[in-house]
C-alpha cells in the first residue's frame, strides 16, 4: 500500500498537473504527499572567466541571490496550494545547481514510495527534466509515475495495462505498481511475440490471482512495428488509465542510438505510465 508520495515540483505551470495526480492519489488511503520543490541556482564555477575579476563576481552573486529571491517566492506559492489541499502534505526544497540537483532528488526519492515526475521526452522535453527522472529511476530503486504534459488527471485508475515480458524489468514494475493493478477494475497484460507452444504468461496469471486480480492476457506480434506502438495502440484500444512496465531492457546508450521500448514510451505516451528499472 502506497503511504507516501513525493510530487516534483520546479515553479512551472506542469506543477499543478503533477499535483492534481499526487492528490487524488493520496486521498483514497490519506498518503502523505511531499511536494519536492527543485529551484535551480546558477553554477557559479561554470559561469565565471578563467580570469574573472570582483565585478564578475559580484554579477554572479547577483545571479544567485536573484534566484534565491525567485525560489521564496515559488516556494510561498506551492506551500499555500499544497496547504489547500485535502490530505496531509508538506514542501521540501531543494537549492542546487543544475549538476547538484538530480543526485539530492534521488536522496529524497528513496524514502518515498512513489515519485511523480512530467514524462521526460517529447515536444516539451528540457535536459532538466530528461536527467532528473533518469537519475530516480536508476539511483532511487523507486518507481515514478510519468505523466504526459498537460494531461490533466482522467479520474480514477480503473483499467490498468501491464506490458509485460518476463524481464527482470517487468518485475520490478509490476511490484512497484501492485497497488494499482489490486485496485483497478480490470488488468490486462500484454505480451508482444510470445513464445511460441507455451502458454503466454501462465505464471504471471497465477501471480496476480494471488493477490485476487484476474487478469486478461493479450497477445500481439509485432510484425516489424516498434513495441511502444504496440503497447501504446492497445492503452489506446482498452482505453487503459495506467501503462506498467519495465524501463531499459537495454542499456540508456543504445535506446539513445538504435531507439528502444522505453524511450519510444517515454516520448510518444499519452497516458500515464507507471516505470521501475
Amino acid at each position: 500500500m502506497i503511504k507516501d508520495i513525493m510530487v516534483h515540483l520546479d515553479g512551472s505551470p506542469e506543477d499543478e498537473i503533477r499535483l492534481e495526480h499526487g492528490q487524488a492519489l493520496a486521498s483514497p488511503s490519506r498518503a502523505y504527499l511531499i511536494g519536492l520543490f527543485t529551484n535551480q541556482l546558477p553554477a557559479l564555477t561554470v559561469a565565471m572567466p578563467m580570469d574573472g575579476g570582483a565585478a564578475t563576481m559580484q554579477i554572479l552573486a547577483e545571479l544567485q541571490d536573484e534566484a534565491l529571491k525567485e525560489g521564496d517566492a515559488t516556494a510561498k506559492r506551492l506551500a499555500e496550494r499544497l496547504a489547500s489541499l485535502q490530505v496531509p502534505s508538506e514542501l521540501r526544497r531543494l537549492d542546487e545547481t543544475f549538476g547538484a540537483l538530480p543526485g539530492r532528488v534521488v536522496d529524497q526519492a528513496r524514502c518515498a514510495d512513489l515519485f511523480i515526475a512530467t514524462r521526460p521526452y517529447g515536444k516539451a522535453k528540457s535536459r532538466d527534466s530528461q536527467d532528473l527522472a533518469e537519475a530516480v529511476l536508476f539511483g532511487s530503486g523507486r518507481a515514478l509515475l510519468l505523466v504526459p504534459p498537460g494531461r490533466h488527471r482522467q479520474g480514477p485508475i480503473e483499467t490498468v495495462l501491464v506490458a509485460w515480458n518476463g524481464s527482470r524489468e517487468a518485475a520490478r514494475a509490476l511490484r512497484e505498481g501492485m497497488a494499482f493493478v489490486e485496485q483497478a477494475a480490470r488488468t490486462v497484460a500484454l505480451i508482444v511475440d510470445p513464445p511460441a507452444g507455451a502458454e503466454p504468461a501462465a505464471e504471471l496469471k497465477a501471480h496476480l490471482a494471488h493477490h485476487d486480480v484476474v487478469a486478461e492476457v493479450v497477445t500481439a506480434e509485432s510484425q516489424g512495428r516498434d513495441i511502444a506502438d504496440v503497447i501504446l495502440e492497445e492503452a489506446q484500444r482498452i482505453a487503459a488509465d495506467l501503462v506498467v512496465m519495465g524501463a531499459y531492457g537495454h542499456t540508456r546508450l543504445r535506446e539513445r542510438v538504435f531507439g528502444g521500448a522505453t524511450r519510444d514510451m517515454l516520448t510518444a505516451a499519452e497516458r500515464p505510465i507507471l516505470v521501475a528499472q
